[in-house]
C-alpha cells in the first residue's frame, strides 16, 4: 500500500526512489514488444533471451576488452544478434507452434549453458562485472521503449503488418494470395530479434553485471515473457507491454503476501485467464468481460404490433 501511496502523493519522490523498478519495466516491455512481432506473425518463438543474452554480453564484452564506446558496442551487439536471428531462423522456422517453440529453447538452452555457463570470457558461472556508461539511465530506457512500440505498430499497419496478419490466420491461405511465407516469418524473426538483443544491452549496463543464471537468459525468462503477452493480450502492440507492466509490479501490488507472493500471483494470472482469455488489452479495450461459459443475458426480440 505504501507503494501506491508514495506514487499518488509523491512522484518525484517515487521517480528519485524506484529508478531500477521503470527502467525493469521499460525493459521487460521492449522485451514484450519483441514477443509480440513474431506471435503477430503467427510464430511461437521462445528465442528473446537467448538474443537479449547476446545483447548484453557482446556489448558488455566490448567495453571490457576493447574500451570502445557504449553506443559503438550495442549497435554491434544488435547486428550480431540479427545475425544469428538469420542462421537459426533459416532451419528453425521450417517448424510451427509448440515444434517451435521447442525448437527456439533448445537455441537459448545451448546458448547458456553451452556457451554463457562454459566458456571462460563469458566468465563462465560467476557472471561479468563491468563499469560502463547506462546508456543515460532511466530515460534512454523509457524512450526507447516508446520509439520500438511505435516502430513496431507502424509496421503492423503497412505491408508487412498485412502479410504477417495473413499468415498468423492461415499459411495456406497466404501462399495462395502470393505472399512469400519463409520471407515474413524471417523478417519478424529477425526484428524481433534485434529488439530482444536491444532489451538484454541496456539491462547489462542498467545493472552493471551480467547475470549468467537462468532467471536472465534461460527457459524461466522465456516463460516470463510469453506470460507478458498472455496476460497483456497480443492482438495489439501495446498488449505485451501492459503485461509486462503487471507483471513486474505484481510484488509490490501484493506486497503483504511475503512468501505466498507466488501463489497470489498465479491466481491472478488464471483468473486473467479465464476471464480475459485475449488478454487484458484486446477486443473490447480494458473492461474485464465474462467468460465464454458464464451465462448471458437474452434479449427478447419485441413482439409483432
Amino acid at each position: 500500500m505504501d507503494f501506491f501511496i508514495q506514487l499518488l502523493s509523491d512522484p518525484i519522490g517515487f521517480w528519485n526512489s524506484h529508478t531500477l523498478l521503470i527502467s525493469q519495466i521499460g525493459i521487460n516491455g521492449v522485451v514484450a514488444t519483441s514477443m509480440f512481432l513474431v506471435l503477430y506473425s503467427g510464430q511461437l518463438s521462445l528465442a528473446a533471451p537467448g538474443f537479449m543474452a547476446i545483447g548484453a554480453y557482446t556489448s558488455v564484452l566490448m567495453e571490457l576488452h576493447w574500451h570502445t564506446p557504449v553506443v559503438l558496442n550495442v549497435a554491434v551487439a544488435v547486428i550480431l544478434a540479427g545475425i544469428v536471428g538469420l542462421l537459426v531462423g533459416l532451419p528453425v522456422l521450417r517448424l510451427r507452434g509448440v515444434f517451435l517453440a521447442i525448437a527456439t529453447i533448445g537455441f537459448i538452452e545451448a546458448l547458456h549453458l553451452g556457451v554463457i555457463l562454459n566458456v571462460p570470457i563469458t566468465g563462465e558461472g560467476l557472471g561479468l562485472q563491468h563499469e560502463a556508461d547506462p546508456l543515460g539511465g532511466v530515460p534512454i530506457i523509457l524512450v526507447s521503449l516508446v520509439a520500438v512500440v511505435f516502430v513496431v505498430w507502424r509496421l503492423t499497419k503497412g505491408r508487412l503488418g498485412s502479410a504477417w496478419s495473413a499468415i498468423r490466420q492461415d499459411e495456406i491461405a497466404a501462399l495462395s494470395q502470393g505472399i512469400h511465407v519463409a520471407r515474413y516469418k524471417m523478417i519478424a524473426f529477425i526484428a524481433s530479434a534485434l529488439i530482444a538483443s536491444y532489451a538484454g544491452a541496456l539491462e547489462a549496463h542498467l545493472n552493471f553485471f551480467v547475470d549468467p543464471g537462468d532467471s536472465q537468459y534461460g527457459v524461466t525468462r522465456a516463460v516470463q515473457v510469453l506470460t507478458f503477452a498472455v496476460l497483456g493480450g497480443s492482438g495489439f502492440v501495446i498488449g505485451p507491454v501492459v503485461g509486462a507492466l503487471i507483471v513486474t509490479l505484481l510484488p509490490y501490488i501484493f506486497e503483504g503476501a511475503g512468501d505466498y507472493i507466488n501463489i497470489i500471483a498465479g491466481i491472478f494470472l488464471i483468473a486473467v485467464i479465464i476471464f480475459r482469455p485475449q488478454g487484458i488489452v484486446g477486443r473490447g479495450g480494458l473492461a474485464i468481460v465474462r467468460p465464454a461459459w458464464w451465462p448471458r443475458s437474452r434479449v427478447s426480440a419485441p413482439s409483432p404490433g
